[in-house]
């Protein structure tokens, strides 16, 4: 026996793993959907979404992608896992993934391949969407001037590559490397940390997708896993992953402020 048989759940509700079963839309997050859609839909090119560590830039960005469906649209999820690219490189990736056939070895036939594919694209009546995740690890005036040059391919309905851009705070820095490009940003977006209502219905609502209806959490378990976290998706999955892991070892059926303390100190949340 696990936890999850002992709570009666289905699945783990709390995986930091990216999920879109287990996606929460909170206010902030619909609120910041509307809008990336909106500067998709009116071709303005590029859209900025900054947030700090853990509070669900890379959820919003899988949850964007499944929702920008293939009949209407051409897109696709780059996430950078290391700074040392080079804009060669990121050209090849991005024709690649915009479906050009044989790509060429020199970067300015890879542009007119790009080009060419766009207009493809946007003949079809389809919108070229390329979202990519940890931009700030882009950190290159280069990098930034080929994000310029390809917005400069545009029709007369607007931009024939839209660009949506997730990242850390230090983004802001890595467009000001290029103040043409940061001039171009169409949408700014700011993600924050949940408030306590946000925290709590969060919670309720992954367990409510794992299988559970009855109360895990004590109401004063719910308020320090918030003042712990400080309202971050990750510390708040990883904090109640612990607790119900303690919870089991403990033969808890309720979660209580105790075992969250516990927890807390564990994680190096809280001095013991």
């Amino acid at each position: 026996m696990d936890y999850l048989e002992f709570y009666g759940l289905k699945e783990h509700p709390f995986s930091n793993v990216v999920d879109n079963r287990f996606y929460y839309n909170s206010p902030q997050h619909s609120e910041a959907l509307k809008k990336l859609k909106y500067a998709v839909d009116a071709r303005r090119g590029l859209a900025v979404v900054i947030g700090d560590i853990g509070t669900g830039k890379t959820t919003l960005a899988r949850r964007l992608l499944e929702e920008l469906d293939e009949e209407h649209y051409e897109a696709t999820l780059l996430v950078v896992i290391h700074s040392s690219v080079s804009s060669d490189w990121l050209l090849r990736k991005f024709a690649l993934q915009l479906g050009v056939k044989e790509i060429k070895s020199n970067k300015i036939d890879i542009l007119g391949q790009i080009y060419r594919r766009l207009v493809e694209i946007n003949e079809s009546g389809r919108k070229a969407v390329i979202l990519i995740d940890e931009v700030q690890m882009l950190n290159s005036r280069e990098i930034m001037e080929e994000f310029r040059g390809l917005l400069n391919m545009e029709t007369p309905e607007g931009k024939m590559a839209n660009f949506v851009f997730f990242g850390l705070p230090e983004l802001e820095e890595v467009l000001s490397l290029d103040e043409p490009l940061k001039q171009r940003v169409a949408v700014r977006i700011k993600l924050k940390s949940f408030n306590l209502e946000n925290t709590v219905d969060y919670i309720k609502h992954r367990l409510h997708i794992a299988g559970e209806n009855d109360g895990i959490f004590t109401e004063d378990a719910l308020q320090l896993i918030f003042q712990y976290s400080k309202g971050i998706p990750r510390l708040i999955n990883t904090l109640c992953d612990n607790a119900m892991l303690e919870g089991y070892l403990l033969k808890r059926e309720r979660i209580d402020s105790e075992i969250i303390d516990t927890v807390a100190v564990d994680l190096g949340l809280r001095q013991a």
